[in-house]
């Protein structure tokens, strides 16, 4: 049908297995699991690790979806392409720290073609971003910085752009707080010129082992304690809070009928609620809250 998947299928498998390679260079105590699954319905290859010297848990996923019917969370915004056959590409990643000085990191690039012979559709979507439980402006900086590189060969409206959809998206409503500090967000992109749309997936992409791995290097070895770690863990609610009651790519895994061992995969191994928690006052646990707001780092 319509467009070739294949370039897309390969990019996104050689960028898995190139996050495998590097995380393991950094943890080398990581063990993923996860078998390939094939069907009619596609392909799927989950590659999940636990309990690592660095990373509590790890979830690198690649899929690809070929179906009759769209689910609901893909056509909220394209009524037209409700019950049509599609193809669908995707990886997401999640990276959940043992440190707590170590933001959580999670991103994901996605392809569609939907639609009948001779009428489909094509998109891409996805970004990154970063939600740390200590805040430091030179993190955010630096991880900004890293994100605008991706985009500026594609145009220089581009970051702003996909920087403030960022903000949009990963924000929890009943809490009014944002999930983190951001960072790149798109959906829907289609500038009718297939090539250069898929540099740009590509490029950010790219940019996520620079963007993100020079943090993990200069935060991994500070100390830290059970106080750290039961603000960690607490922040880490938030996390599933958005998950489960937000993220359409939640929804979609659901309702497209994958591996819920997959769907749910992104989640912490280990989280917590407590009543009414409060930090004290002026101590780097609440100083967190005023620094998770939107705002232009690279100013």
């Amino acid at each position: 049908m319509g467009h070739d998947v294949k370039p897309v299928v390969e990019y996104i498998r050689t960028l898995q297995q190139q996050f495998i390679e590097r995380l393991l260079t950094v943890d080398s105590a990581l063990v993923f699991q996860g078998e390939k699954q094939e069907s009619a319905r596609g392909v799927s290859k989950p590659r999940v690790a636990e309990g690592g010297d660095h990373f509590d848990k790890v979830a690198v996923q690649f899929t690809h979806s070929i179906g009759q019917r769209l689910p609901p969370a893909a056509t909220e915004r394209k009524p037209e392409l409700a019950n049509t056959p599609f193809q669908a590409v995707a990886i997401s990643w999640i990276f959940h720290p043992k440190n707590p000085y170590v933001p959580t990191t999670h991103g994901n690039l996605r392809f569609f073609i939907a639609g009948e012979q001779g009428r489909e559709q094509w998109w891409f979507g996805g970004g990154f971003d970063l939600t740390p439980y200590y805040g430091f402006e030179s993190d955010a900086i630096h991880w900004h910085t890293q994100a605008k590189k991706a985009c500026v060969p594609f145009g220089a409206n581009l970051y702003p752009q996909f920087k403030k959809q960022c903000d949009d998206y990963f924000y929890l409503p009943h809490r009014q707080e944002t999930r983190g500090v951001g960072g790149l967000f798109f959906e829907d992109w289609n500038t009718g010129d297939f090539d250069s749309d898929f540099a740009m997936v590509r490029s950010v992409g790219d940019h996520f082992i620079p963007a993100f791995f020079p943090i993990f290097e200069k935060r991994h070895t500070m100390p830290f304690g059970e106080r750290e770690q039961h603000h960690q863990e607490i922040r880490r609610g938030r996390y599933v809070e958005f998950n489960l009651l937000y993220d359409r790519g939640t929804k979609y895994g659901l309702q497209s009928g994958r591996r819920v061992e997959s769907v749910l995969a992104s989640m912490p191994a280990v989280s917590r609620w407590t009543y009414h928690y409060t930090p004290p006052e002026g101590s780097p646990e609440a100083k967190l809250q005023q620094f998770l707001v939107a705002r232009d780092w690279l100013v």
